[in-house]
Order: C-alpha cells, then sequence, then structure tokens
C-alpha cells in the first residue's frame, strides 16, 4: 500500500518594514507587517538525499519577500499579498500557496490583516 504524505514549507511570524497604507500618515514611513506563508509542494518524486539541491530553499521565498517589501509602495495589503502569492508561486515544485499579512499597529485591542490562497492552475 503506497503511502501519501503532504510536503509543506512554511514561513511564520516574519516581521519586517513596509510601506503601505492609503492614509498620508501611512505613507510617511514603513509600518510592521506581519507576513505568513504556507506553501503546498509537489509530491516528492524521489528522496532529497540530504541535499538542498533537492528541495525548494525557503531562502529564495523569505529573501523574495524582503526585496518586494523594500521595492515599492503598497497601497493595500491585498496587493502585497498578491504580489507574494506570484513569488511562490513561480518557484519550482509549489502547487499551493497561503499567505497572509497583518498590521499589528492599527489598533491597541486587535489585529488586522488578509490572506488569500492560490493553487498553481497547471498542476
Amino acid at each position: 500500500m503506497a503511502q501519501h504524505s503532504e510536503r509543506r514549507i512554511f514561513i511564520r511570524d516574519f516581521r519586517l518594514q513596509v510601506s503601505i497604507g492609503i492614509h498620508d500618515f501611512e505613507k510617511e514611513g514603513p509600518q510592521t507587517v506581519v507576513v505568513n506563508v504556507d506553501l503546498l509542494l509537489e509530491p516528492a518524486a524521489a528522496a532529497h538525499g540530504d541535499r538542498i539541491a533537492n528541495v525548494l530553499n525557503y531562502d529564495v521565498v523569505h529573501d523574495g519577500i524582503v526585496a518586494l517589501a523594500k521595492s515599492r509602495h503598497f497601497n493595500l495589503q491585498e496587493t502585497l499579498v498578491e504580489a507574494i502569492l506570484d513569488l511562490c508561486l513561480s518557484q519550482p515544485g509549489v502547487v499551493e500557496a497561503r499567505v497572509s499579512t497583518e498590521k499589528p499597529d492599527v489598533y491597541k485591542d486587535c489585529r488586522v490583516g488578509y490572506e488569500a490562497v492560490r493553487r498553481r492552475s497547471s498542476f
């Protein structure tokens, strides 16, 4: 009996400074944004052999998010999430990506954010 297992890579509670927001005061400087990424990977065709070349290197995703955050001003969290989804789904072997962002400093009594899930259409 063949076993089926899901493989996932995640980045959790990634705090970074992003120029984001629609209000004038938000455009004066970057805000803290918390990013969470969960990636569903294709089933492994073969054992990884304990070699980085045989798996998705999460440095690529991490560093890509940093580059996106520094690349421009985002009016909306939705736009930032969509850009991160594009980055994640462009990586080999990624079938589905779930990305969320939170702006923890908007309100004192809660966190606000946005989440989206996208599946690669050609899987």
